[in-house]
């Protein structure tokens, strides 16, 4: 598949998580870094999208102990959260 387009279908999917807080970490953690991804990284995030938005947004705040699978450049940026849009 064209890279355009799966980085378009996993920005979707960041996107529409279900809940609105789910949405804004992992959809504007896709929108700030899915750019500089190589293939590997989009597998792993795709990967990633598959789990619960509870536990990717606990390992992303740091409550709970991510799986060395998801342990990595991917899992150390999302930690940052600096992406997060707030509204002032």
């Amino acid at each position: 598949m064209d890279r355009d387009i799966r980085l378009k279908r996993l920005r979707f999917r960041a996107w529409h998580r279900g809940t609105k807080e789910a949405d804004l970490l992992i959809g504007g953690f896709c929108d700030a870094a899915a750019s500089g991804w190589n293939d590997a990284e989009i597998d792993l995030f795709e990967e990633l999208l598959e789990e619960q938005d509870v536990d990717i947004m606990a390992w992303a705040i740091g409550t709970d102990t991510c799986p060395a699978r998801y342990e990595g450049p991917i899992m150390e940026a999302m930690r940052v959260l600096t992406y997060v849009p707030i509204s002032r």
